[in-house]
Formats: structure tokens, sequence, C-alpha cells
């Protein structure tokens, strides 16, 4: 089994590069997906989310009101960090339990948006990172996301600085042509990660 761990910053067309790499053969584990899962109502994840940040970060049928918990916890690290705590854990140990379940041969993606911001890089045998330039970064969130520039540029400084993703990369792919471009780099890479698959972990770096 590889384990490779992908990441990219907001805008970089992550999930482009993860549905493209399923499409190819991989096995991928979404963190965003488990993220959700772990807080959804009926949860002990949601009812430890309840008991920290109050009911008023539930709507009135007992799901979890995103656009309220983000208010409490955007701009506050405290209480990011006390989300994380709840949530994070929870991911990794479902993740772990996806993965358990995978083939012996399989190339198993993490797909882990905050990957370099809470230090996972090493606990994978690859670090794939999509890379864009931060003016692409703008442009995207503002035309696709309805977000302001300022607002685009909050949520990009919220996140690792582009030179710290790609200093934790091992393979980069970047983002910034047309989708076809994607697909011609996405090729080369599962080429690649099949070789690095067949010669085992140990070709790390």
């Amino acid at each position: 089994m590889l384990r490779v761990g992908l990441t990219g910053g907001i805008g970089a067309g992550k999930s482009a590069v993860s549905s493209r790499l399923a499409e190819r053969g991989a096995v991928v584990i979404d963190s965003d997906v488990l993220a959700r899962e772990v807080i959804a109502r009926g949860t002990d994840g949601l009812a430890e989310v309840v008991e920290a940040f109050g009911a008023a970060v539930l709507t009135a049928d007992g799901e979890l009101d995103r656009p309220a918990l983000g208010k409490i916890v955007f701009g506050d690290e405290t209480a990011r960090r006390k989300l994380e705590a709840i949530i994070h854990p929870r991911v990794r140990a479902r993740a772990a339990e996806i993965e358990a379940g995978a083939a012996a041969d399989a190339i198993v993606v993490h797909d882990i948006p905050l990957l370099v911001e809470t230090g996972q890089a090493d606990r994978f045998d690859l670090v794939l990172v999509v890379d864009v330039p931060v003016e692409v970064q703008v442009q995207r969130l503002t035309a696709q996301r309805g977000m302001t520039v300022e607002e685009a540029k909050q949520r990009i400084a919220s996140q690792a600085s582009r030179d710290d993703r790609l200093a934790a990369a091992d393979v980069v792919v970047g983002n910034s042509g047309s989708l076809a471009d994607l697909d011609r780099r996405l090729d080369e890479v599962w080429a690649t990660l099949v070789h690095r698959q067949g010669h085992g972990p140990d070709t790390k770096r």
C-alpha cells in the first residue's frame, strides 16, 4: 500500500485532482467529508461541539449551523483549536478505518486541506501538493465562490503559506492551466505513484 497525503490551498483545485486520481484507481479518503460525518446530527462529536460552543451552533432541526459556528471560530485561534481538538482525532480514526479496508496493493490518497498546518506530512509515504499562485487563488475565490477580494485574501492568509506547502511536497501539481493540462500532469503523477507503490514506501523523498 502506498499512502499519499494530498493538499493544496483554498481555490487551488485540490478536489479536481482527488476526483481524477480516484478515476485512475486511487482509494481517496476525503477529510472534509469525514469532518462533516463526525459532527453530523446524533453523533457524540456534535454533542461535544454543542458542549464547547453552546446550543446557538445548532439549527432548529438539530443539525450543526455551520455559518454560526464559523462566525465563532473564524479569526479566533483559541476557538478554532478547540474545534479542531474535537474534529481532527475523530477524522483520523475514521480515515484509519477506511484505509484498513483497502487492498494491500492500493494507492490510498488522504485528501487533507490542512495537512501542512496540522503537521501531518511525515505520516505519509509521499506528499502531493496542488499549487497555484496566490493571485490565481484570489481570482477563483471571487469568481467561483462570490467572495470579495479582501475575504479571499483573509481565507488564504488563514492557511499555510505557499512556500510552506511546497517545502512539504514530494510531488507538485501545478494547476493554473486548463483541465486538459491538469489531466496530462496527472497521467505523469499517476505513473509516479504506481512506480512508488511497486517499490514500497522506503522510496520517500
